[in-house]
């Protein structure tokens, strides 16, 4: 039997108990246990995950990579493409394409997914919430809706739904962004920009609706899940001791040696730490043009009269 989650939020938290009680069965039934296929992309140091139930072959794609060269402007599906392949490959049919929020870093390709594999686009219901932001810094016209309708769903924290046979519980994890979420999968998470691997530590939380204090509790709140649960990065930026890219830890491993968040540091001593290193940060290279498509579930702006799609520079306003 494995060992129960520790409560290191305080409060009261249903969701985290129904997410707990899902790890611990997958934890003892292999049946409820994903098969995780990962894919790195080292222009934009990304992972994205094709999780499948080995039982029906019902699969999730989670934060798919849409190639873009900013020197030329030009997008390309090669990242997409081996995911693809792969899916093919082990006869997978793809129910879900999943965000665990709108990325700073990379383009989503879950349009080009889609279209070639079918499938429901999917992220956290305070997407909303950095559309009504980056809306305005963007000028976005009318046409630009702000309620999270490019969507096919929106998740509320605590929501569940299934891969298969395979039990997934949504946590909403702000503070990287107001809209992060984290996809518990049997007994394995997908922590999106929440944290990374320990010897890199955790996400910063200077973008617009970001907070450092929400980030420290949501991390707390993730490492409340039992010590054996799988932790899934979204991106690893290798540090200097470490010469191999690495993308999987568990609640033990964070909670002992992540160096921004291991068990003794506290909220405020978090927080002052993490404001301080955001202001020594440069923006993502990509941030910009990303922001505009993710904000769109991954769409290009709408072409112009002459047929281009144009993607806008704000000048000093970030």
């Amino acid at each position: 039997m494995k060992l129960n989650g520790e409560n290191l939020v305080g409060a009261h938290d249903p969701v985290l108990e129904s997410a707990n009680a899902q790890v611990l069965r997958a934890q003892n039934d292999a049946a409820l246990r994903p098969v995780i296929a990962s894919f790195f992309d080292p222009a934009t140091f990304t992972v994205t995950y094709v999780v499948h139930d080995p039982a029906t072959r019902e699969a999730a794609i989670i934060d798919s990579v849409l190639d873009f060269d900013p020197s030329s402007g030009r997008t390309g599906t090669g990242s997409a493409n081996a995911v693809i392949e792969h899916v093919t490959s082990q006869n997978l049919k793809v129910i879900w394409l999943l965000e665990t929020h709108a990325h700073a870093d990379h383009f989503s390709a879950a349009p080009y997914l889609q279209q070639k594999l079918g499938g429901q686009i999917a992220i956290g219901e305070h997407i909303t919430q950095v559309q009504q932001v980056f809306g305005k810094l963007f000028n976005a016209g009318t046409e630009f809706e702000r309620d999270g309708s490019q969507f096919d769903a929106l998740f509320k924290d605590g929501d569940t739904f299934a891969i298969g046979n395979l039990p997934v519980t949504v946590m909403h994890v702000p503070g990287h962004t107001p809209a992060c979420v984290a996809y518990v999968a049997g007994e394995a998470v997908f922590v999106g920009d929440t944290m990374f691997m320990p010897d890199y530590g955790t996400a910063r939380a200077d973008f617009p609706g970001g907070n450092a204090r929400s980030l420290f509790r949501s991390l707390r709140r993730i490492l409340s899940l039992p010590p054996e649960t799988r932790l899934f990065m979204c991106h690893d930026y290798l540090p200097k001791n470490r010469s191999t890219y690495v993308w999987e830890t568990t609640v033990a491993a964070e909670r002992e040696g992540n160096i921004h968040a291991h068990d003794g540091i506290t909220e405020d001593e978090f927080v002052m730490m993490r404001e301080a290193r955001d202001a020594t940060l440069d923006m993502p290279r990509l941030i910009l043009p990303s922001v505009q498509v993710n904000m769109r579930a991954g769409h290009l702006p709408p072409a112009e009269d002459n047929g281009v799609t144009y993607l806008k520079i704000p000048v000093n306003a970030v």
